[in-house]
Order: C-alpha cells, then sequence, then structure tokens
C-alpha cells in the first residue's frame, strides 16, 4: 500500500509540474501580446495651424486624386485629405504645393491669409481642411504668362492646350510632428 501512495504521489507531483510549467508559458504569451498591443497604439500629435481640425477621416491623397479626376473647372468639394508637402511659398509660406498619389500636384492657399505655414516642411505629412476646387487657364492667357516670363516665340506657340489646375482652400492644416 505505500508502494502505491509513493507512486500516486509521484505521479500527482509530476502532473502538477506539468501543469505549472504550461500555465506559466501561457502566461508570458499574454504578456507579449500585451506590450504588442500597446506599441501599435502609439499616438500620433500635430502641429495645427488655422481653424482646429482633428485627423480623423482624412481623404489619402490617391483617393483624392481620384476626386480631382473627374472634377471640372468651378465644381468644388469640401472635404479634409492627408498628403506630402512638395513645396512651401518662401517669401512668407502662404501657400504650398502637395504630392498626390497619380504625381500630380494640388496648389493650397489659406482661407483670408489668416495663417501660414512654416517654410521647412517640404516632405512632411500634412493633413488639409478646407475647399478642392479645380480651375483652367485658357491658352491666351498661358500664353500671355509665358510672353511676360520672356519665353521665346517657338515656345509661346507650342501652348496648344488650357491648363487644369487642382487647387485648395484651406482653413486648417495639421503638421505631423
Amino acid at each position: 500500500m505505500l508502494k502505491n501512495y509513493h507512486i500516486i504521489m509521484k505521479k500527482t507531483i509530476f502532473l502538477l509540474t506539468g501543469l505549472a510549467l504550461f500555465m506559466s508559458c501561457k502566461n508570458e504569451t499574454k504578456t507579449a501580446e500585451k506590450e504588442l498591443v500597446k506599441e501599435d497604439v502609439a499616438e500620433v500629435t500635430y502641429a495645427s495651424f488655422g481653424a482646429k481640425i482633428i485627423a480623423d477621416d482624412a481623404v489619402d491623397s490617391k483617393s483624392m486624386a481620384e476626386h480631382f479626376k473627374v472634377m471640372t473647372p468651378g465644381d468644388s468639394i469640401n472635404t479634409k485629405m492627408t498628403a506630402k508637402v512638395e513645396e512651401v511659398c518662401q517669401a512668407k509660406g502662404c501657400w504650398m504645393k502637395l504630392r498626390l498619389e497619380d504625381s500630380s500636384q494640388v496648389f493650397v492657399k489659406f482661407k483670408d491669409y489668416a495663417f501660414f505655414m512654416p517654410k521647412n516642411i517640404a516632405g512632411e505629412e500634412v493633413i488639409v481642411n478646407g475647399k478642392a476646387f479645380v480651375t483652367e487657364t485658357s491658352v491666351e492667357e498661358l500664353r500671355h504668362y509665358a510672353e511676360d516670363a520672356g519665353e521665346s516665340e517657338e515656345d509661346i506657340m507650342k501652348i496648344t492646350a488650357p491648363k487644369k489646375t487642382y487647387a485648395f482652400m484651406a482653413d486648417g492644416v495639421l503638421l505631423k510632428e
């Protein structure tokens, strides 16, 4: 009987040790998963210019390029979009050009010149809120601008089609920090 008692005790100790090891491994996995989730929830901060806006619901530059393609001069939409800055006015920061996914540009001005952007943000990501629209410059006007710029008669005569310009009047901008 004592022999059976020792065998039962050894089996019980072995079983409890195995169960304890199994449970400790399981807890480590949960801890690792929790830490991974914490890293994914890192908060993005923005510097705000103009009207106070939030980053939620901004259209990406690929979607915005598709919207601009179907717009005609005179069309406009109220929107919020995310894009990379290509160029900023170096005099005051009073306009900027944003790059869309299809390699086209959007010329952004700021409503009522109420605010300006830092001049050194080329390559940075921004979220702009306001009105997107399309303008068209006639061949005659483009030729006039080329003449004023001192272009040759040959270059001026190469202008044969109106130029469609994507534009944006922003009332608020968020600059990713």
